[in-house]
């Protein structure tokens, strides 16, 4: 088996149709037929170069037509594509090289910045680029070779993808894909998505765009800055969904969140996008309501997951009820969907951190708590990560039942009398006082449906609960009597406003909660 197979299955399949559509630079097209003609070329440079199957090829690239050019060669060799986040720092990129150390690196012009800045990213012998830059191989050789054969037969176990964790909450960690669990994962993503050949999809999230490829749906790149979803120009990338008539959109609260921030009385609709998908950070009724306005014909829905376990759960906004919506307004949590059909799904007594050793089914079945308890939700299935390079990390977040191996995903929740799934937060966040527990991701929830807060964050900081708001109104007294109103479930200490709550760095919609209690401490 081999993940490329599938645009080769493609180029066969729709030879002419449009695999990607890329705005940047006046615009670009390209049809299945062409992808995978280079991609094919691009495999045979790799092979020229002295890449084989296992090696690791190292890519930092944005969202462009040459990254899945590049992405498809290596896997059509049987090497593995590893991918580390741009924004990460110096100490991040050293260590996940050091994991496991890459053959080759293949970036953009940009991305050849990075030799600069890492030590261990210089030390990569075969450093290729996909314009032209001196000291580095030109991608553009492969243009004038002959196209390789077909792709390389790999093991199901075999690695196709590591992409590796930020290491905000430690040392970095390499989630490996194999190709039986990237081909998984795919056909997850395209029984959720309801992906169908010939759709337009304005995509944003790399995953899926490549489980586009595979289900022969047409990829809108903006000509935007994805690496920084919360900052993009929300009115381009409108502007690129309206001209090439996408017919669904996949991106993030952030990005989404941009896209409505430029509507207004003379903004149009986008009435030809019949799907939108939302995920990567939590995703509240309120931004589902204001997708339905964005688009009309639509019903937004709302897809939990992880890089490990992508999806678990998935949330349309005509399946959230008026009593759905008032439970998570006093406390409930956030409902996250129906768990997909892939996925199977557990809740057991949050673990406090520490690692699960092997269990029989017996004791797991004691582990498991039963409808309405709220605890640990953990997940396996084909498409469910098993494991992380070198093992690090396995012990905290994978243990086994017999043979199956489990996921921890860290987060609480619970499954409601229809098999529902709510989410609580993270582990370990649970406020307990006076004999009760506050869960801060709750309070959050409810505090995202009152009209004038951009962002909430609650945190307890020397013994008290302190609700951090970033208001979108000038009027914060008015503001400061509704959330009391609306909280008094909570008994909040505080409430303090800023000008800017802290976020994550890649997907600009997660609370940094250290940085926010360096704030709220100062």
């Amino acid at each position: 088996m081999n993940v490329a197979e599938l645009l080769d299955r493609q180029a066969r399949d729709t030879p002419h149709a449009l695999a990607i559509v890329e705005k940047h630079g006046g615009g670009r097209t390209t049809t299945f037929s062409e992808l995978q003609e280079r991609a094919a070329q691009g495999a045979a440079l790799l092979l020229e170069l002295g890449i084989r199957p296992n090696d690791g090829v190292l890519i930092v690239h944005p969202m462009q037509t040459q990254l899945y050019v590049a992405l498809t060669a290596v896997l059509r060799i049987g090497a593995v594509a590893m991918f580390i986040d741009p924004s990460a720092d110096t100490r991040i990129l050293d260590a996940c090289c050091a994991l496991q150390q890459p053959v080759a690196y293949f970036s953009s012009p940009l991305g050849q910045l990075l030799r600069f800045r890492s030590r261990a990213v210089r030390a990569i012998e075969l450093n290729i680029c996909s314009g032209t830059v001196p000291g580095a191989i030109p991608w553009g050789r492969s243009l004038h070779m002959a196209s390789s054969p077909s792709a390389f037969a790999v093991a199901p176990d075999g690695p196709a993808l590591v992409t590796f964790t930020s290491g905000s909450t430690g040392v970095p960690k390499g989630a490996v894909r194999t190709h039986a669990v990237l081909l998984a994962q795919l056909e997850a993503l395209r029984e959720t998505m309801e992906l169908q050949t010939g759709s337009v999809d304005l995509t944003t999230l790399p995953i899926v765009l490549l489980a586009n490829l595979a289900c022969g749906v047409t990829s809108v790149i903006s000509d935007v800055d994805l690496r920084r979803p919360g900052r993009v120009d929300g009115a381009h990338a409108h502007e690129d969904a309206a001209a090439c008539n996408v017919t669904s959109a996949t991106a993030s609260p952030a990005f989404f969140g941009r896209m409505l921030s430029c509507t207004g009385a003379a903004q149009t609709t986008l009435p030809r996008i019949r799907k939108i998908f939302c995920g990567g950070a939590p995703v509240f009724p309120r931004l589902l309501d204001e997708l339905q306005n964005l688009a009309p014909h639509a019903d937004p829905s709302a897809v939990y997951g992880s890089t490990e376990a992508e999806p678990i759960a998935h949330c349309r906004r005509s399946d959230i009820t008026t009593a759905d919506r008032k439970a998570m307004q006093n406390g409930a949590g956030l409902l996250a969907g129906m768990p997909v059909r892939a996925v199977r799904l557990r809740i057991i007594a949050e673990q406090s951190d520490q690692p699960i050793s092997q269990l029989d089914e017996e004791r797991f079945a004691q582990m498991t708590l039963p409808s309405p308890e709220a605890g640990e939700i953990v997940v396996s299935g084909d498409h469910v990560v098993p494991g992380y390079l070198a093992g690090r990390g396995d012990a905290e977040t994978k243990f086994k039942v017999d043979t199956t191996v489990w996921h921890r995903t860290g987060d609480l929740g619970y499954l409601d009398a229809s098999g529902r799934l709510w989410l609580l937060g993270r582990c370990g966040t649970r406020i307990d006082r006076d004999g009760q527990s506050l869960f801060p991701f709750c309070v959050e929830t409810a505090v995202s449906d009152v009209p004038g807060v951009a962002r909430s964050a609650l945190v307890a900081v020397n013994g008290l609960t302190v609700l951090a708001v970033q208001p979108k109104v000038s009027d914060k007294d008015r503001l400061k009597g509704e959330l009391q109103l609306r909280l008094g479930w909570a008994r909040i200490d505080a409430i303090r406003f800023l000008h800017r709550i802290p976020v994550d760095r890649r997907h600009n919609a997660k609370i940094d909660y250290p940085a926010l209690r360096r704030v709220l401490t100062k």
